[in-house]
This record gives C-alpha cells, structure tokens and sequence, in this order.
C-alpha cells in the first residue's frame, strides 16, 4: 500500500513505521489515521516486531489544530465520527498481537504521548518531553485515558491529565 503521512520499512520480521510530516512535527490528521490504522493491521499479519517512530525533531505533537478549525462547523455525527476513528487508531496499536515499541526522541505530546503509552514498550532519549496537553486547550484525552489507568493507577492518570503539564523522560 501506498501512504503519504507515514513511512513503512522492513528488516525482515522487523517492520518500522514512521509518522512523516515533520514540518508539522508529525501532527496526526484524518489521513494519517486512516494510514496509520492500515499500516498496523498489516504489521500484524506480515511483522513480528514494530516499531513506531518520527521524522525530524519531534515524534508526535498530537492532532493537527488546523483540524479543529473546522470544529465549529461539524455536525454530531462528524464529532462522533472523528471520535470513533482516533479510537479505532488506539485500539489497534493497543491490541496488536506483536510486540510494539515507540522510539521517542523530541517531543511527544498529547496524542503523541497517547501513541508511545499504548505502545507496549517505549523508548525515549533523555531529551524527550511528554504530556497529556490537551487540557491546556479544553480537551479531555478521554480515549487515552481508560489505557492509561490500566497502566499506572487513577491517581496518577489524572494528575497527568488534568494538569496538561509535561514531563521528563525519566519520569515517563
């Protein structure tokens, strides 16, 4: 398949899939959902190992904004589709029955963190920054949020949810 947000390599078993829009610092938009969602449904049936990684200096920045500019003008049903696809996208990375890892360098933040949580092992550089940002512009990161507390506990999900603030490498 064809992608054009994404990369996809192989070494044999291993298959290494990089979000490729670093002029946006790999902002996740509909297409690269829909890519995404594709890309790890393959991984599953042809790879033993993926590799989730960036181009350029950031890994993920979360949801392109320039997506929420048409917010207002979105019927319920859009906003429902829109929640059903970025649901979609983590529960597929979150079942995939191969190993997962995220390789973290830059910043991973909102939806970027989200990605490298539903990983199953991440990776990071002492430089990277993660955070749960949304909250900062009014969002609750509803769907990362049921896979989070599975991992660390509520107590410590929301204090990194509702707060929006980021955090070390070391501390993720």
């Amino acid at each position: 398949m064809s992608y054009t947000t994404i990369l996809v390599t192989e070494e044999g078993a291993l298959r290494t899939i990089t979000l490729n829009r670093p002029e946006r610092r790999n902002a996740i938009t509909p297409e690269m959902q829909l890519e995404l969602i594709a890309a790890f449904e393959a991984a599953a049936r042809e790879s033993r190992v993926l590799i989730l990684r960036g181009a350029g200096p950031a890994f993920c920045s979360g949801l392109d904004l320039t997506a929420l500019q048409d917010a207002n003008n979105k019927t319920a049903a859009e906003h429902q589709a829109d929640a059903e696809q970025i649901a979609t996208l983590f529960r597929t990375l979150y079942e995939l029955p191969i190993p997962t890892i995220a390789a973290v360098h830059g910043a991973a933040v909102a939806g970027g963190t989200g990605l490298a949580t539903l990983c199953d092992f991440t990776l990071a550089v002492p430089t990277a920054k993660f955070g749960y940002t949304e909250a900062r512009i009014g969002f609750v990161p509803a769907v990362v949020s049921a896979y989070l507390t599975l991992q660390i506990g509520d107590k410590r999900s929301r204090a990194l949810l509702l707060t929006g603030r980021l955090f070390d490498a070391a501390e993720a």
